[in-house]
């Protein structure tokens, strides 16, 4: 399976003003050839191709006073941008013909250079290479420090250096990675999401729901007043725009390095998992949306998904509509529907008294078991899907090798 390794870069002065150059050729390259497409569509003429496309808007255009300076940069980037501009179009195609699962996709849309996030993509033709002492080797940007926090399995073959809101830098490789390797355990263990407790199991366990946007809520609150009280177009109010992108990107990774503990764990602990297709879009419009966006049940169940298929578990999604708040997990009797401020009931049938959500886990731990002995329970195994990119952390502990050579 293939697995999205990313790392913190960390590029001095003239390195970062050689990669803003790089990002502003790979985003006016990719303005032009929307234009182009655009101008095309609306005369009612057929789309040119890629390499008329890159003819034009790369070879032609250095050649000429007004995008001589796309010369500065690598060739690669600009073709990978061509080439990201295809994959759009390729998509959005494919969206309206319906060949494309999920939501429907607009088309691509021009890119400014005040966006939050910056990319560009090294492929092998630029000749990127990881040095001997570990720094990344960029054509016309030089050798950037890098902080390696694990080895990477295999030989990568492309290279993407991103700039974050905050101002971060990272190189994000895409690597072949066989499976992972942890005892085999027999456990199989239900899970129920939930806001009061991000996480209820099938044997008891409540986990805590740290609430990471609520408890920086009195920072985030204060650092954006400061930012509206600034003049639109100043240095001032950009300083405190990076505040504000620093202080969200200091909850999102606190959320993801909470989402990254517990998934491991459960997925070291645990034979099969399974977990409650939870309908997140339609939450994310009620009154709990923020709670919703802050607990990142999408992220976490993602996590479960590809950590399971990497060492070899298996896990299920359970059917949203399927009754388990409803049926009792000591008599299997359904006592019918209850509103979600009745935390504890019993059952009409056997006279158990219940916790709601501990009685949800079990019900759902109880169909993972029987999916595992291919019996007749309501549940959907999920195929394998990759890492996130936010997977790696950044610590600089220990001294891993990059492709067989040395990191540090």
């Amino acid at each position: 399976m293939q697995l999205r390794y990313s790392f913190r870069l960390y590029p001095n002065g003239p390195q970062r003003a050689a990669l803003a150059r790089a990002f502003g050729c790979a985003r006016v390259v990719f303005n032009d050839a929307l234009r182009i497409r655009e101008d095309a569509h609306r005369a009612g003429k057929p789309h040119p191709k890629i390499g008329d496309l890159s003819k034009q808007v790369i070879t032609e255009a250095k050649r000429s006073p007004r995008r001589s300076w796309l010369g500065e940069v690598s060739a690669v980037v600009l073709q990978q941008s061509l080439r990201d501009l295809d994959t759009a179009y390729s998509n959005f195609f494919a969206s309206l013909k319906g060949t494309r699962k999920g939501p429907k996709l607009a088309g691509p849309s021009f890119k400014s250079r005040k966006d939050n996030r910056h990319a560009i993509r090294f492929t092998a033709n630029a000749r990127w290479s990881i040095t001997t002492g570990g720094d990344l080797r960029l054509p016309k940007i030089g050798d950037v420090r890098v902080k390696w926090s694990r080895r990477l399995p295999s030989t990568p073959s492309t290279v993407t250096v991103i700039k974050d809101a905050a101002g971060r830098y990272f190189c994000s490789f895409v690597v072949d990675a066989g499976p992972g390797t942890l005892p085999p355990t027999t456990p199989e263990v239900g899970i129920d999401l939930g806001l009061g407790h991000f996480a209820v199991l099938s044997d008891g366990t409540k986990v805590h729901n740290p609430r990471f946007l609520r408890r920086a809520g009195k920072r985030l609150r204060r650092a954006q007043q400061v930012l509206s009280r600034k003049e639109k177009g100043s240095r001032n109010r950009d300083k405190a725009r990076l505040k504000v992108a620093r202080a969200h990107a200091r909850v999102a990774d606190a959320r993801r390095e909470f989402h990254h503990q517990l998934s491991t764990k459960l997925i070291s602990e645990h034979q099969a998992i399974a977990v409650e297709d939870l309908a997140v879009r339609g939450l994310a419009r009620t009154r709990v949306a923020k709670s919703v966006h802050d607990a990142g049940w999408s992220a976490f169940v993602a996590m479960l998904e590809y950590k399971a298929a990497k060492y070899g578990r298996s896990f299920y999604r359970i059917g949203r509509f399927e009754p388990t708040s409803q049926v009792c997990s000591v008599c299997g009797v359904k006592d019918g529907p209850k509103p979600l401020h009745i935390r504890e009931w019993t059952c009409r049938a056997c006279g158990t008294t219940l916790d709601r959500d501990i009685n949800a886990a079990v019900n759902i731990g109880r169909a993972a078991g029987l999916a595992v002995t291919a019996c007749r329970a309501q549940v959907r195994p999920e195929p394998l899907v990759p890492a996130q990119r936010g997977e790696a952390g950044t610590h600089r502990d220990g001294q891993p090798t990059v492709a067989g050579i040395p990191a540090l």
